[in-house]
């Protein structure tokens, strides 16, 4: 089937990493703005079977090392195809893509970021015309309801711009088909272990309010995947017995990710950043973060490349929650999610907010509560956790409230611990839901549960070895 391709394809090349030194050239990514990929049902007349067509350079005109604004549009038709199935279709681009050798495929829809290795350039892989071959034979084959597919690479500045502001319109709407329809009022939810190949241990739990952190799957895609394609990487999970209806744990669900993710994962909690969080591969459009000066959370999406009130970038909170681990605080996760009444819902939802990127912020705007709105804070607003602090008490955020409840829950007498005490184990009692935080060390783990500490010198031994000090 890929005799004429002069790299091989094949599955064995999911989840190739071509690291920067080894790229010949880099299309979307974190660097570029305009990015996208898109997939459309068209009628009969409007597709020519086979073609590959490129509007701007090609492979080879493209300087070696830089970085270029990208889209690829897909078009099919078939007789039996609905357009409902074009979510569905436009994230197996993601996975096609990674059967080429060489060619490195990350994230969906406007995010898109793929590199191409030098090897595979040199082995032939010069032209978008061999990828675009193998993209239309490979969704003919796994999908025999298209008739006719054609692939369109776009690699012009200005076209890509123009295009890439209609795809947007494009997804908004697909996404909005689905908003109203409540996880009590279906049968059964979806997985998907599409991006195992970068995370083993992950897989997408889709529910009608929660759907996949990549944004480009929701409950009613994944219903029109297991239709068109039983034996695809998204399937069907029973709900079960529901354990827990306000954390969102259900006993399918917690059956259904210990048996993909190999027994790594034996529990998952569908509305909360803490306890047993729905694990992340990479590809989340935002990610939440535990800010326990605050007892708050902050959420940052991708592309946002300032520093957070912690003093972390989305990079580093993104290496925190990705890779399919349950991190408590640190959680992955799409845009529409923030639109549904079960967003966080277990940690207060919208009232538990504190910080957005200023960008994020414009862009949820008719999903934040219009009177949580101007509380909460942006990096236009605060830059620290101190400064933050102060916002949320001038503006009246709902979490200075938080802030007198565990105040008034602590114990009534407050231990001291002197300034250079050896630290051992502590156990504090803390009023139920309360955040805890672990901590990996050198030494071990610190699980940290609403304490404060205040300390002028630390010292931590190691039985054995010499003294770390922390000042």
């Amino acid at each position: 089937m890929f005799a004429d391709i002069p790299v091989d394809v094949g599955i064995v090349y999911e989840g190739e990493r071509i690291r920067k030194k080894d790229m010949y050239v880099e299309l979307g990514g974190p660097k570029v703005k305009y990015k996208f990929e898109l997939f459309r049902i068209k009628k009969a007349e409007e597709i020519e079977d086979g073609q590959v067509k490129i509007i701007g350079p090609d492979i080879t005109e493209l300087e070696e090392g830089k970085s270029y604004p990208f889209g690829i549009l897909i078009e099919a038709y078939g007789k039996d195809l609905e357009p409902d199935a074009e979510g569905v279709l436009e994230r197996r681009i993601h996975e096609y893509c990674n059967y080429i050798e060489g060619f490195m495929h990350l994230n969906q829809r406007y995010d898109i970021w793929l590199r191409l290795g030098k090897k595979a350039l040199k082995k032939g892989l010069n032209t978008f015309k061999y990828i675009g071959l193998v993209l239309m034979r490979l969704f003919k084959s796994e999908f025999p309801i298209i008739d006719k597919i054609q692939v369109t690479f776009i690699t012009d500045p200005k076209k890509v711009e123009e295009m890439y502001n209609e795809a947007l319109k494009i997804y908004e709407a697909r996404d909005r088909r689905v908003l109203g329809l409540k996880d009590e009022e279906v049968d059964a939810f979806y997985g998907c272990r599409l991006c195992q190949s970068f995370a083993p241990t992950h897989v997408c739990v889709i529910t009608p309010e929660r759907p996949a952190n990549c944004g480009a799957i929701t409950w009613l895609d994944a219903r029109i995947a297991v239709k068109i394609d039983p034996k695809g990487p998204i399937f069907e999970v029973p709900k079960g017995k529901c354990l827990d209806p306000f954390k969102g744990e259900y006993e399918g669900a917690n059956e259904a990710v210990k048996k993909i993710s190999g027994g790594a994962v034996t529990r998952v909690q569908l509305y909360t950043a803490f306890g047993h969080p729905h694990t992340s591969c990479g590809c989340f459009e935002c990610a939440a973060f535990y800010i326990p000066e605050v007892d708050g959370l902050g959420i940052v999406h991708r592309g946002y490349t300032g520093e957070t009130p912690i003093g972390l970038k989305f990079t580093d909170i993104a290496d925190a929650t990705s890779g399919g681990r349950q991190v408590d605080g640190f959680h992955g996760l799409g845009y529409l999610y923030m639109y549904t009444k079960k967003f966080l819902q277990a940690d207060g939802g919208w009232e538990r907010i504190v910080w957005l990127a200023s960008e994020l912020k414009e862009r949820v705007k008719d999903a934040i509560p219009p009177e949580l709105y101007d509380k909460i804070a942006t990096e236009k607003d605060v830059s620290t956790v101190e400064e933050l602090k102060e916002f949320l008490m001038e503006k009246g955020h709902p979490i200075v409230k938080r802030w007198k409840a565990i105040e008034e829950a602590k114990p009534p007498e407050a231990v001291e611990v002197a300034p250079t005490a050896e630290v051992a184990e502590a156990e504090v009692a803390v009023p139920e839901g309360a955040p805890t935080i672990a901590m990996p060390t050198p030494f071990g783990k610190f699980i940290l549960k609403n304490v404060r500490i205040r300390a002028e010198r630390l010292v931590i031994k190691r039985r054995g070895t010499s003294k770390h000090e922390k000042s």
